[in-house]
């Protein structure tokens, strides 16, 4: 089935059972894949509907920072919640040690030895990882490697 639909199906049934985190999650993310369509008048696939809700939890973990900084518990276990629901629509997530064998290999293959080569390095792993892994923590990894 493809993802708009069970997007819409998942509304439907968060209407039906009262859950109203689901349900406003479920309504932003179909907001923003209607925006998309409309302004750039395509037909989106799962895939671009999978960058949508990966960019949309990339934003929601920004905003806990600023929800610590507030001292706002019930924000951020909000947040919390609504980055829980839009994990269950993207594939599931490498590991650790998954994607530090992505990187190994990344950094091998192009013989990346300092920061410089970041660039190349994150051009290779990006599309093995894409809605697999967030882009920071493979950042992260990728910087224990080359210095």
């Amino acid at each position: 089935m493809p993802l708009k639909e069970k997007l819409m199906d998942d509304l439907k049934e968060a209407m039906k059972s009262k859950e109203k985190v689901r349900k406003n999650v479920v309504t932003m993310v179909r907001a923003a894949v209607k925006q998309k369509e409309v302004d750039n008048r395509v037909d989106l696939s799962d895939d671009d509907v999978l960058d949508i809700i990966a960019k949309q939890i990339k934003q929601k973990k920004d905003s806990i920072a600023d929800f610590e900084k507030g001292n706002r518990q019930d924000l951020i276990d909000l947040t919390n919640e609504e980055i829980k629901i839009l994990l269950e629509y993207l594939p599931p997530q490498l590991s650790d040690e998954e994607l530090e064998s992505i990187v190994k290999e990344a950094i091998e293959t192009t013989g990346a030895q300092t920061k410089k080569d970041l660039g190349k390095v994150m051009a290779l792993i990006m599309p093995k990882t894409k809605g697999k892994a967030d882009g920071k923590h493979i950042n992260e990894i990728v910087a224990k490697y080359i210095k």
